[in-house]
This record gives structure tokens, C-alpha cells and sequence, in this order.
């Protein structure tokens, strides 16, 4: 863990003096799971249902905001056996799926989710041609229900397929009436509106949070920052964490803590396990 921003070691020593009553908000790509060249192989690591649980003890809520389907989410992370042993000790795991889109928790296990945008079927339509024009035609394409992910982390040159594609996917986006979000290697077509930032006000909301911590990696993160960083002027005891990667500096120039990927991410949360637990004794 390495402390960037001028007030970050005192802003941890607030979130943990507020533990008991801050939520830790997480994203799940890069954050919890290791990022692959395959996104439906993605697994989250495999110490952080044990991390979870035990951060759960000292903590108002766990909160995992990602873009993934809520019920991906859950079958590729485990989380459903994580919610149980979670809601076991009276506490709450929540995911906020496609962007805060749609919704889980471990006391209600059912996924809230709305209909898919109009625009979604004929951006569809469109993209296989633009891929081609793209020189691009082997891009994954992740069909996601309400969204549509176009990964080229499997091209040859990932990094200037990512760039060609940037301008003609987000043009016919907003033809269609759909919002675009780059990320590591993909770029994100889903209707506007609600973001990662609108799940961290919900959840803060709800719990009357007195702190709330967020950790992610990449560009699909920064309205979850802003959310953070508008609590922060409310007067709550707030951290943001930067699982660090060379693809995105972004987040880094915003956060007050890097750390070095998921397992970095989980020797945090066991930290703050420790350290919450201690400023109660």
C-alpha cells in the first residue's frame, strides 16, 4: 500500500476510526479478479471470499460495483456463498451490476434489473461491418444484456485496435442513443444515465454512511472517484484506492492509495480488517 496523495495516510486513519459505519465499495475487474484475455474466464482471486467476510465484521456493508452483469458477477466471483456467510454475522454484501444498473444483495438475492435500451439491437446490427472497416473483425464483442462490451485485448496490437475503434463505436453509439465507457482494452456501449457514481450515492444514501472507501482500476471508475470525492465535501471520512496498472493513469492522479492489483487490493482490506478491529479495543 503506498500512500499518493498528500492527506491519504490521514484520510485512512479517519475511515477507520469510522469504520462501523463507512461502506467499502469495490470494483470487480482488475480490482478482485485478475484481468485476462478472455473475459468469461475471469475468476476473482481466490482468498477474497475469506477477505470479505472477515472485512465484514467491521464494516456497515461491502458494496461491488462493476460493469459485468450482476449475475456474472455472482457465478464467476462465488459471491453467492460470500453473501450467505456475510448476512450469516447480520451484515450485508451488495452488487451493483452494469454500472449500478441492476442490483443483488444477500438478503434480497434476486437481481433488479430494467429492459435493455431501444438502441442496443441496432448499435448491434451495425458493428459487425464497423469492425471490419476497423480492421478489427476479430474483436471479442460481450453481449451483456444491457450493454455491449468490445474488447481487443485479444488483437495483435491491442492498444492501437482499441484506438481505431474508439471514434467509429462511440459515433455509432450516439446514433443509437447509447453512452459510451472506455476501459482497459474495451470500450462499453450502454443507454446514459446511470453510472458507478449513482451507485455509491444510492448505497450511502440507504445506510447513512458516515465513510466509504472505493477501489478500481480504470476509466469505467471515475464516477464512482466523484461520487466518493462529493461525500468527502459532505464531511465523511472517505479513500480512494487505485489498483494500479500501466494502462490507466487516470484514477492513479485522483486516488489517495495504490496498491499493486487484486492481491494488493486484498492486503488492504486485510489491513483495514486489522486495524478497524484494534480501534474498537
Amino acid at each position: 500500500m503506498e500512500f499518493i496523495s498528500a492527506t491519504g495516510e490521514e484520510r485512512y486513519a479517519a475511515l477507520v476510526r469510522v469504520a462501523a459505519d463507512s461502506v467499502i465499495g469495490l470494483d470487480l475487474d482488475g480490482t478482485l479478479s485478475p484481468i485476462v484475455d478472455d473475459p468469461s474466464l475471469a475468476r476473482i482471486h481466490p482468498d477474497a471470499g475469506e477477505v470479505l467476510v472477515e472485512l465484514a465484521e467491521h464494516v456497515a456493508a461491502i458494496a461491488i460495483i462493476t460493469g459485468r452483469p450482476a449475475r456474472q458477477a455472482l457465478a464467476l466471483g462465488g459471491l453467492d456463498d460470500v453473501g450467505n456467510a456475510i448476512g450469516e454475522m447480520g451484515k450485508e454484501l451488495y452488487i451493483f451490476g452494469q454500472y449500478g444498473n441492476e442490483r443483488w444483495s444477500s438478503v434480497n438475492r434476486r437481481v433488479i434489473s430494467p429492459r435493455p435500451p431501444h438502441g442496443l439491437a441496432s448499435f448491434l446490427l451495425g458493428l459487425p461491418s464497423l469492425l471490419r472497416r476497423a480492421d478489427a473483425f476479430d474483436a471479442y464483442v460481450e453481449e451483456k444484456g444491457l450493454a455491449v462490451a468490445v474488447h481487443t485485448r485479444r488483437l495483435p496490437d491491442a492498444t492501437a485496435a482499441f484506438e481505431r475503434l474508439l471514434g467509429p463505436v462511440s459515433e455509432l453509439a450516439a446514433a443509437n442513443d447509447l453512452t459510451v465507457e472506455p476501459g482497459r482494452s474495451v470500450i462499453e456501449v450502454r443507454a446514459p444515465g446511470t453510472h458507478k457514481g449513482d451507485a455509491v450515492h444510492t448505497i450511502a444514501e440507504e445506510l447513512s454512511t458516515r465513510g466509504f472507501m472505493f477501489a478500481g482500476d480504470d476509466l469505467g471508475d471515475l464516477e464512482a472517484f466523484a461520487a466518493v470525492e462529493e461525500l468527502r465535501q459532505s464531511g465523511q471520512a472517505t479513500l480512494l484506492v487505485c489498483s494500479s496498472s500501466d494502462e490507466q493513469g487516470a484514477l492513479l492522479r485522483r486516488a489517495d492509495v495504490s496498491v499493486d492489483g487484486p492481491e494488493g487490493v486484498l492486503d488492504l482490506l486485510r489491513q483495514l480488517s486489522r486495524d478497524a478491529a484494534s480501534a474498537r479495543l
